[in-house]
């Protein structure tokens, strides 16, 4: 797969993340961990229809002879997906992209500490520029007021994302392991993660209090805005280095705030326009100056 191609269908796995605010402000009367679990059950249920279709009847003997990596990657995932829609619930949708939107830097600092991945000088620049716009859209809106716990709860999102994508990109650059066998295939990590998610949310949602209307829009939540894009990028951990992941992952700060601003009426304050328009910048300024760079240039990936 080409960095172009790769490139862009990141960008749409951001573009499908970007919907769960917008959706989740429509919801009647599901709220809380309610919203959790039933996001993450039928994530969960898809996955596991695309999962057996893709890995045949083997899926359940994979998942039980599963190596730490994969399991240590399915809890991350359960983490981001809790927390993620937890935060939403706790605090505005522009409050919780924001948090997450740092997320490239910490994934840049574990894969410079745990993989030894060199970055060309333009990834560093583009995540210093986006820093800048996060910290100024976070700074000004602090000053409003925001939700100290629904924060916390977001803060959670960027760090198991960049454990998660760290790991990934550990296991997906070795085309065997140590003792010479075939690498680990990641992808049963997401549904382990949904189903950790949904496990572990279950108790705290009952009573449910979900309409039918809300049963839709979960599901809706479930497959299009997270089983189908988690799936993509596990498959792209394996062709853009784990800090570019993070850093086109930024989009979803701009897509999120907009479709909460045309589709729930959540305008967002000028410090939010003005950072995101830094960090969509520095995106398109970074993608670009890497579809220029000769091939002979790129810098050494480790082959760990």
């Amino acid at each position: 797969m080409s960095h172009r191609c790769a490139a862009a269908l990141m960008v749409l796995v951001t573009l499908l993340w970007s919907i769960a605010g917008v959706v989740s402000r429509h919801l009647d009367a599901a709220s809380g961990f309610e919203v959790t679990f039933w996001r993450s059950l039928f994530n969960a249920l898809a996955l596991s229809v695309a999962l057996t279709l893709l890995r045949g009847p083997g899926l359940w003997h994979e998942l039980a002879n599963a190596a730490w990596p994969v399991w240590f990657s399915g809890l991350c995932w359960a983490v981001m997906f809790t927390a993620f829609m937890l935060a939403i619930t706790l605090t505005t949708v522009a409050n919780v992209l924001v948090t997450m939107a740092i997320g490239p830097l910490i994934t840049a600092l574990f894969t410079r500490i745990f993989l030894q991945h060199r970055l060309p000088a333009q990834t560093w620049l583009a995540i210093v520029v986006a820093g800048t716009g996060i910290a100024w859209m976070f700074g000004q809106e602090a000053q409003s007021g925001l939700s100290l716990t629904g924060t916390l709860v977001a803060l959670a999102v960027p760090l198991a994302a960049a454990l998660n994508f760290t790991t990934l990109q550990h296991v997906g650059r070795r085309r065997t392991t140590a003792d010479g066998t075939a690498r680990q295939n990641m992808l049963p990590a997401v549904l382990i993660g949904a189903v950790l998610s949904a496990a572990s949310t279950l108790p705290m949602a009952y009573p449910f209090q979900a309409s039918v209307h809300d049963l839709g829009l979960l599901a809706l939540l479930g497959v299009v805005q997270l089983a189908i894009p988690c799936l993509l990028v596990v498959r792209l951990s394996r062709e853009l280095p784990a800090p570019e992941i993070a850093l086109l992952g930024l989009l979803e700060v701009v897509f999120g705030v907009t479709w909460a601003w045309l589709g729930a009426g959540e305008q967002p304050a000028a410090s939010t326009l003005t950072g995101g328009s830094l960090v969509l910048g520095a995106l398109v300024a970074n993608e670009v100056l890497a579809l220029l760079r000769p091939i002979g240039s790129l810098p050494a990936r480790p082959t760990a």
